[in-house]
């Protein structure tokens, strides 16, 4: 990570990222921290955060580590409580935690397996934005949501049901709050990444009857027309960049694409 730049994008701003021990969640803490934010580095994993903040601080940067459970009302009250206490403000909200979970028929599927999806995923993106809105309101500010691809311009992944209908329930979140939001100043969007190089697998349980209902399709060239594999979340940091800035200061309620012309192939 280069040194922070005094006159970064989002110099002097505070932001709250959840899943920011890994993945696109670091990219863009590492991200809004070279532009000058100070971030809130939220994640189950606490050690995880702890070595985004290291690396932050050592960079010159500020940075707080506050191990939480997204989809756990107490965990994000304190969590917004903690940065609230270290920084008197709140300018941008980054809501990007999220798992696959299991990959099955909907027919074997239990429904404590699409509980918990749902419950991280769509839950914990409501308490997230819930519990940032009264601090947000001060100034007004951004809020980024991370969706995806699947349940929005893509249906073929096999076994993703409740991780596409949570992605899916993202969006109309993201537009709901951002009309109501938008007399506080206060915009919100969602990006829609395809495959990106993360760790989001170890989150993931494929179950072998799959295999029953996959329809295959092949793609001779591959499925990422711009770039030969999937994209980094180097990538997708620089559009949270973008929506945490001054810059896109009259976008608010919009989905935006990150997946290198993915899911036009696919949809």
């Amino acid at each position: 990570m280069a040194q922070v730049n005094t006159q970064g994008r989002v110099q002097g701003k505070v932001a709250l990222i959840t899943g920011a021990g890994s993945g696109i969640g670091r990219a863009a803490a590492l991200r809004l921290a070279a532009e000058g934010a100070k971030v809130a580095l939220v994640d189950r994993e606490a050690e995880r955060v702890e070595a985004v903040r290291a690396r932050i601080v050592k960079a010159g940067g500020e940075a707080l580590a506050l191990g939480a459970d997204i989809s756990k009302a107490e965990d994000m009250e304190a969590a917004f409580r903690q940065v609230s206490d270290q920084w008197g403000k709140l300018d941008i909200v980054f809501a990007n935690a999220g798992i696959n979970g299991v990959l099955t028929p909907i027919e074997l599927m239990t429904p404590e397996e699409w509980s918990t999806t749902l419950d991280i995923n769509l839950k914990g993106t409501f308490l997230t934005v819930k519990y940032a809105i009264p601090q947000l309101k001060e100034n007004g500010g951004s809020i980024i949501i991370t969706s995806s691809i699947n349940g929005n311009r893509v249906f073929s992944n096999f076994g993703f049901s409740a991780y596409s209908t949570s992605k899916a329930g993202q969006v109309a979140f993201m537009k709901m709050a951002a009309l109501e939001l938008a007399q506080f100043k206060i915009r919100v969007n969602a990006i829609c990444p395809g495959a990106i190089s993360t760790q989001i697998d170890q989150n993931t349980d494929r179950t072998p009857e799959l295999e029953e209902i996959v329809i295959p399709v092949e793609f001779p060239e591959g499925d990422q027309p711009l770039e030969d594999g999937p994209g980094k979340p180097s990538q997708v940091a620089n559009l949270v960049l973008f929506l945490a800035s001054d810059e896109s200061n009259h976008i608010t309620g919009t989905d935006i694409y990150v997946d290198g012309a993915e899911s036009l192939l696919h949809g």
